[in-house]
């Protein structure tokens, strides 16, 4: 296996190889090292990796040497080849946004602010993968704060997509989407508070799964959102997210928000072994389709023909797929807007120069000292979501606006719920077009917030869903939809997508 051919791989064939003794873990490292570095020296960057972790290599050559061990003293490579017993990802590595703590490096946020900032500990869903044995391989660009959905606020400039680099990647995540769609990562980490693993992943033909809320823990990561923010997965298949699954979800005593599945909910758990939906199976399914989705203003003609050849597959498969109607979304993106910049305000009042972020001038007023802080460390869409948040949670409007949002936004998980009791699953287009020029929306804000208008209102009903590419446009840019299912039930969710995967069209 070639570096080229190391690059272009998945998780599971890296680990395939790794078990066959094909290749090394520093074979691996050193190949997308090499992508990356050649890379930067372009005329035109990606822009996806802000720092590729110089103790890669060492701990690559610790999987090695742990891999060599383990097969010299158990002498069975004929059975097991030459895994290593509960290490299921020993020396495969993974890029992660650069709001997630990584032990000792740097999480920026993608914001001058933070600039110093080194995290004392590794995130909860960062120490589940080191424990099985994966390697973090770099921090990935980012929206500042993870507010955007271009991933051109940042302090590092922006990131291109891999398929057209005068193009967005998405964002917040978009960093983490063209690391591996560009092939400087196999598998990378996101987050999400309102589409920003989604977005990413359909503009760069990637599969982008949003967990449950609760799910994985969010002990680790930077909170812009709290009741929205979620880890997410990129990965160019299927198997390789649901292997990231099996070993990061699950309660964690740090974050009292995470929990195990309720058995009520019949939840199967996800396992590396995820076997597609059989034909019988599939003829018992049911899928709906929000018309206020479907008919919404502004989607392109090429994003409508590949929803509905999806569509057309679903049908081909036995699906019993209908519209439905789901009112509530109409309000979903305000309201999404109205909740996430009161809970940005709050959570973000800690970055004050004293207890977080770059240090003032101590000679001033400390009012005056808090405000020249945050002014300059403070990008000017993170300035305006606090702005908006602060006066969305004051004493005079709070009532009109934030629990009102929050009422509205129980009437949206309700609808939701209610609809997934009769169907299995929700699917519509993961955005209106494909990835837009860079520069397109970033000075008019109203046009970058209803980017998201095809999936703030998952983050809202706290439910999983998954960004599959279905196709490309006529200009050849990559199409995504979604497959939405109710909460706990990523299983069922990933069982459809590989079934599309091994689909003999795609």
């Amino acid at each position: 296996m070639d570096a080229h051919a190391i690059t272009c791989a998945s998780w599971n064939m890296l680990k395939a190889q790794l078990e066959a003794g094909a290749i090394s873990s520093l074979q691996i490292v050193r190949a997308f090292r090499n992508v990356y570095e050649e890379d930067t020296r372009s005329a035109s960057p990606l822009g996806a990796l802000v720092e590729f972790f110089s103790d890669a290599e060492e701990h690559a050559r610790t999987a090695d040497n742990l891999r060599a061990s383990c097969a010299q003293s158990t002498k069975t490579a004929g059975a097991n080849g030459g895994s290593v017993s509960g290490k299921p990802l020993l020396g495969l590595p993974f890029a992660v946004k650069d709001n997630i703590s990584v032990k000792g490096k740097h999480c920026t946020c993608g914001s001058k602010l933070l600039a110093d900032y080194r995290a004392p500990y590794d995130a909860t869903v960062v120490a589940r993968l080191r424990a099985a044995g994966a390697i973090p391989l770099g921090r990935t660009n980012m929206d500042e704060f993870a507010m955007g959905s271009s991933t051109e606020y940042s302090v590092y400039g922006p990131t291109r997509n891999p398929r057209d680099r005068s193009r967005t990647s998405g964002g917040s995540s978009g960093g983490s989407a063209a690391a591996v769609a560009g092939g400087q990562a196999p598998f990378a980490l996101g987050t999400e508070t309102g589409g920003s693993v989604r977005l990413p992943a359909a503009y760069c033909g990637l599969y982008g799964l949003k967990p449950t809320y609760g799910l994985l823990s969010r002990y680790g990561v930077v909170a812009f959102g709290s009741s929205l923010d979620q880890i997410g997965f990129f990965a160019t298949c299927i198997d390789d997210i649901a292997l990231a699954l099996s070993v990061t979800s699950g309660k964690d005593l740090y974050d009292s928000t995470s929990t195990c599945p309720p058995p009520a909910t019949g939840r199967h758990a996800v396992s590396h072994h995820l076997a597609p939906f059989s034909a019988h199976e599939c003829s018992i399914l049911r899928a709906a389709v929000p018309r206020e989705l479907v008919d919404a203003p502004g989607v392109h003609p090429d994003v409508s023909a590949q929803f509905q050849r999806f569509l057309t597959w679903l049908r081909a498969q036995n699906v019993q797929v209908e519209e439905v109607t789901l009112p509530a979304l109409q309000a979903a993106v305000p309201v999404y807007y109205l909740v996430a910049t009161a809970e940005a305000a709050s959570n973000l009042a800690r970055f004050d120069g004293i207890r977080y972020g770059q240090r003032g001038d101590t000679d001033a007023l400390l009012e005056n000292y808090y405000r020249a802080v945050r002014t300059s460390g403070f990008g000017p869409e993170v300035q305006r979501r606090i702005i908006v948040g602060n006066y969305v949670l004051s004493r005079h409007f709070s009532g009109d606006y934030y629990r009102t949002s929050v009422r509205v936004r129980s009437r949206i998980e309700q609808e939701c719920t209610q609809l997934l009791c009769s169907y299995h699953f929700i699917v519509c287009p993961t955005a209106a077009t494909g990835a837009f020029p860079l520069g397109e929306r970033i000075h008019d804000p109203l046009a970058m917030y209803c980017s998201d208008l095809f999936t703030t209102f998952v983050n809202l009903a706290r439910l999983p869903a998954l960004s599959v590419p279905v196709g490309t446009s006529g200009t050849g840019l990559p199409i995504g939809i979604q497959i939405i299912g109710s909460q706990w039930q990523e299983c069922a969710v990933l069982r459809l997508a590989k079934r599309w995967e091994e689909a003999p069209h795609v």
